[in-house]
């Protein structure tokens, strides 16, 4: 029998790219080979079929491009702690699972209790209910080891004070922590109801310069986008997806989505 879904509007956002990952592992050519993906779409009652082309792949891309910070810190660390805030159906854990690193999974309660239905705790994996803008779940974090923290397609959808705020208190409690985290400019938020029409939520938050949070007590090591993404990445992708980006990279509007990577300022 398929899981019925009743997701507020923000959460409801979660099922965009769990589709998107769904429909790249089906190609006979995959970015992501989530196969995990495909398995959880089929288990869900949903009409998947409202959400855009574009969307979906775009996901996929933005995914692939998270899925390489977190492959870079656990090289370095491979020991170390990672945190996805705002995780939804997020199968991350599965795709770069390298045996040693301790993963925190957090969300709001429709979304852990959804994802409970497909996902259990394990040694290293656990979930957590909470929100990027609480703070219960920094106890459960050693801060003192080597912290990466994620936030994929969340904060967009909050009101720039919200944000600010958020960071500037994980920043605080989190000194040294990676955490990386997409910002999208103003062109893109103006936008969106041409590009964004296929879900209800709406994006809040507009950042053009995500050098300009570093007032927030971070520090910006990296920043990609659809035009100019994390070199070498695209390289192993099938053609479609590797012309594909080529060519939205040449749309304005591309250039002001971007996928940063920060440091929490050290004490």
């Amino acid at each position: 029998m398929a899981e019925s879904v009743d997701l507020g509007s923000v959460q409801e956002t979660l099922l965009v790219p769990l589709y998107g990952r769904a429909v790249d592992a089906r190609r006979r050519s995959s970015v992501l080979s989530d196969a995990r993906a495909a398995e959880m779409v089929d288990e869900i009652d949903h009409d998947f079929s409202t959400f855009s082309t574009p969307n979906t792949v775009g996901s996929v891309w933005r995914a692939a491009v998270f899925d390489g910070f977190v492959r870079d810190f656990l090289a370095e660390h491979p020991d170390g702690t990672v945190a996805d805030l705002g995780c939804g159906l997020s199968t991350r854990f599965d795709r770069v699972d390298n045996g040693r690193v301790t993963w925190l999974d957090v969300d709001l309660e429709d979304s852990i209790a959804l994802r409970r239905r497909f996902v259990d705790d394990g040694d290293r994996y656990t979930m957590r209910v909470g929100s990027i803008f609480d703070t219960d779940w920094y106890s459960a974090i050693d801060a003192g080891k080597p912290v990466l923290l994620l936030s994929e397609g969340v904060l967009l959808y909050f009101h720039a004070d919200e944000v600010e705020e958020a960071l500037r208190s994980i920043a605080a409690a989190f000194p040294g922590a990676r955490f990386a985290f997409d910002t999208s400019g103003a062109a893109m938020v103006a936008g969106q109801d041409k590009t964004h029409a296929d879900v209800p939520a709406r994006f809040h938050w507009a950042c053009d310069d995500p050098a300009e949070l570093e007032k927030c007590g971070l520090r910006l090591l990296e920043s990609y986008s659809f035009a100019k993404p994390p070199k070498g990445l695209v390289a192993s992708w099938p053609l479609l997806h590797r012309a594909g980006i080529r060519l939205v990279g040449r749309m304005p509007v591309s250039k002001a989505y971007r996928f940063n990577l920060f440091e929490c300022a050290r004490r």
